[in-house]
């Protein structure tokens, strides 16, 4: 049968933007497709009239004028959900809708539309281009290329780029795609355009075919039309980058305004202007300075700062505290993105300074439960709410309002690769001051991801690490380019000899037993979570308590080991804690007595960093031990150039900055990646990864799945745990997208962690 000439019969006979119905207890007028693009249209507004100067100063934006820049965002707005003018959108939207007849309804999972909508949105405005290229002030080529990438699924698939111009799907079932350009709801958008956009009278004829239906030669050609006109556009990229990270928290926000009964238009200006005062950050160092006086350090941070400042300090000399003394000067009048590079630090770091004394969030993806998890109990519960997107966006618009937000690097640098939560968390983003720590852990890829957004955010920002290669200052100086002040951690700290090196070939246990029996706190760190496991057992068949710490712990479980070492350390009394590398970067405690195998240079010195943090008076004995099992996850010359850290001072007392100053002599070159899709992507929008590829996969166990499956999505990441990526060949995927480990080869106690049935 061929196909009908007309669009099949809606019901009822409106354009559904979101799955509701006239008449029930949750419709609301933004659920039609006119409706969502007008509060779209409105969130979009208020973000540039509330953001417009900042948004020039932050992306050094000066040429665009703020004309250009509100009209162009405006249109995108406009046009970004044109596509859902579908038949088969408009049946998928309405599946959930079991109250109406099957022939009006489409599961889009078993019968996938042809197109995605946005894909569609494109091709469509592109019909109506000679009437939409006169829109006042507007940049209909920047406008377009936003709208078709606000679902971060244009031009890449999996993290990887394509050629194509949105995918063409087989098993909808349909030979064609009929549109409702001529359905009165259709012609109440192209008003709209008229009467709020400026657009001009009269109404255009509508282009698409008289039939309004388009076959999949016919929508093969139509994208190729575009597509040949976006490889012949010259676009300004960062113009573009910001339109398109505008349009997407617009949408987020206008989807999530039909979930409250609030003035979402002044509820976004109200975020958006509360900012750090004086007053917000003095209670902060107050707070943790108590009756101490500030460092010369912490105070030259203030002092002697310019726009972007490198601070190299050692381990616990006062940086963090240093920092918040920089914002007085630089972050006053802005938001403050405190970004740590993994979720332990930046837990850390939100409970020590500013839970509690100023308005903040904890931003990363496990922070719910994080903070349930360092509860006490007697807080109010937040409700049952159901999970969904709407909800994700919610937690990450927390970030609007907060005037201080601890996160993990990935929460503002992931914006280079077109990452979720930074482009909802944007508006935010807009105008604020930055300080990243432990700048030196990071991988090419996140330190390429680094120097581009020094090349194009001119905001205020701080750089933190115990130490920085020559090769890292030379390519922050030249991405800045302007003055780059490096402010010098306190001498009279760093130089204090904290540490006595020994070489030995095999663990002392004596030693040990010995410092233990005095009263000493000792930190043992493995390389491999099973030689962690095996020394943990090891301990306690000789009668001692020790404490067990790695990675590959259930995330709740994790948690609860990283406090119990953390307030094991801050007791009167002796501890043994035996750790991976986790103790690098996540863990602040001052050990008496460091047992480490050898590793790489900048990961001992880290390890060392924990060891006489607290300055006792006197040095402490770091013992070095070899690691047998090269290449996991060191290879040879990483082990090599531990040990020749460690022979340069054997039986030497050594401070940090001796070792600051050998590691920078050593010429280590970078090869940062500076590709990124939200800056070079050009037409293209989707996300990619923002670090190199590791060693380990985010999984859940199957042992757990019937737990799980009971459980809400947000609760998931208490049973998520890292595991390596060998062996992960034909494993299952929950429906949330994690992989499962098969409980044959690896099994899990809240002791011990997961351990690989039959050893590692």
């Amino acid at each position: 049968m061929p196909p009908s000439v007309k669009p099949p019969t809606l019901h009822p006979d409106l354009l559904l933007a979101k799955s509701s119905l006239p008449g029930t207890p949750d419709w609301q007028g933004t659920h039609h497709l006119v409706g969502h693009t007008a509060t779209v249209v409105a969130s979009i507004t208020t973000l540039v009239k509330t953001l417009g100067q900042h948004l020039q100063e932050q992306f050094a934006l000066a040429r665009i004028s703020i004309e250009t820049l509100e009209a162009t965002a405006r249109l995108a707005a406009y046009l970004h959900d044109w596509g859902k003018a579908n038949h088969q959108f408009q049946r998928a939207v309405r599946y959930p809708l079991t109250s109406l007849g099957s022939q009006y309804r489409q599961n889009p999972k078993t019968h996938p539309q042809l197109i995605r909508h946005e894909v569609a949105s494109v091709l469509l405005a592109w019909e109506f281009r000679k009437w939409l290229t006169q829109c006042p002030n507007a940049d209909f080529m920047v406008a377009l290329a936003a709208a078709g990438g606000h679902h971060l699924k244009l031009g890449g698939k999996q993290g990887q780029q394509t050629q194509e111009l949105g995918e063409i799907r087989e098993g909808s079932g349909d030979a064609c795609l009929y549109w409702y350009v001529n359905h009165p709801y259709f012609k109440k958008l192209l008003r709209f355009g008229i009467r709020v956009l400026e657009l001009p009278l009269p109404i255009p004829k509508c282009p698409v075919s008289e039939q309004s239906k388009w076959d999949i030669k016919t929508i093969k050609a139509k994208r190729l039309a575009v597509l040949n006109a976006f490889i012949e556009w010259e676009l300004d990229p960062t113009f573009l980058a910001v339109i398109k990270a505008l349009l997407i928290a617009a949408d987020a926000i206008g989807s999530a305004s039909a979930q409250v009964s609030i003035n979402i238009q002044e509820w976004i200006q109200s975020e958006l202007e509360n900012t750090l005062t004086e007053a917000d950050l003095q209670k902060v160092i107050n707070a943790r300075l108590g009756k101490n006086q500030l460092h010369p350090f912490q105070v030259d941070l203030k002092k002697k700062s310019e726009r972007v400042t490198l601070a190299r300090a050692g381990c616990g000399t006062g940086k963090t505290l240093g920092a918040y003394n920089w914002a007085l000067r630089h972050g006053i009048g802005r938001k403050l993105f405190f970004c740590y590079p993994t979720t332990g630090t930046s837990t850390e770091g939100f409970l020590d300074y500013v839970h509690n004394q100023v308005e903040s969030e904890l931003l990363h993806s496990r922070s719910q439960v994080d903070l349930e998890l360092a509860c006490t109990g007697e807080e109010e519960e937040n409700g049952d709410g159901s999970v969904n997107e709407v909800a994700q966006k919610l937690e990450a618009f927390k970030a609007w309002g907060a005037k201080v937000n601890i996160c993990t690097v990935d929460t503002v640098l992931g914006l280079l690769q077109c990452h979720r939560r930074p482009l909802y968390c944007f508006p935010a983003l807009a105008n604020a001051a930055f300080v990243f720590d432990e700048v030196h852990c990071y991988d090419d890829a996140l330190f390429g991801a680094l120097l581009r957004f020094l090349k194009v955010v001119k905001a205020p920002i701080l750089l933190m690490s115990a130490s920085f290669l020559p090769a890292q200052v030379k390519a922050i100086r030249d991405a800045v380019g302007e003055e780059v002040e490096i402010i010098k951690g306190p001498q009279e700290l760093e130089e204090l000899r904290r540490y006595r090196f020994h070489e030995q070939s095999q663990p002392d246990w004596e030693h040990v037993q010995e410092e233990l029996d005095n009263g000493g706190k000792v930190l043992w760190v493995c390389n491999q979570v099973n030689t962690a496991i095996a020394i943990y057992q090891a301990a306690k068949n000789m009668g001692l308590r020790p404490l067990l710490y790695h990675s590959r712990f259930r995330y709740e479980d994790r948690v609860k080991h990283h406090r119990a070492v953390v307030e094991a350390f801050k007791q009167d009394q002796p501890v043994l804690a035996i750790t991976t590398q986790v103790a690098e970067m996540s863990l602040d405690l001052s050990a008496t007595l460091l047992i480490t195998q050898v590793a790489d240079p900048a990961g001992l010195i880290q390890r060392l960093g924990r060891l006489n943090r607290q300055y006792c008076g006197h040095f402490c004995d770091a013992l070095f031990y070899p690691d047998e099992k090269v290449g996991f996850p060191y290879r040879q010359e990483d082990l090599e150039a531990g040990w020749a850290l460690v022979r340069t001072f054997k039986k030497q007392e050594v401070s940090q900055r001796q070792l600051a100053d050998w590691l920078e002599q050593l010429n280590i070159s970078t090869k940062p990646k500076e590709h990124c899709v939200w800056l070079d992507g050009g037409w293209k929008t989707y996300a990619a990864p923002l670090r190199e590829a590791g060693y380990t996969v985010t999984a859940l166990l199957e042992q757990d799945i019937e737990k799980i499956n009971s459980l809400k999505s947000s609760e998931l990441p208490r049973y998520t745990l890292p595991l390596p990526t060998k062996n992960i060949k034909g494993w299952q995927r929950h429906k949330s997208g994690y992989l499962v480990a098969p409980e044959k080869q690896w099994r899990y106690c809240s002791e011990l962690g997961a351990f690989e049935v039959g050893g590692e």
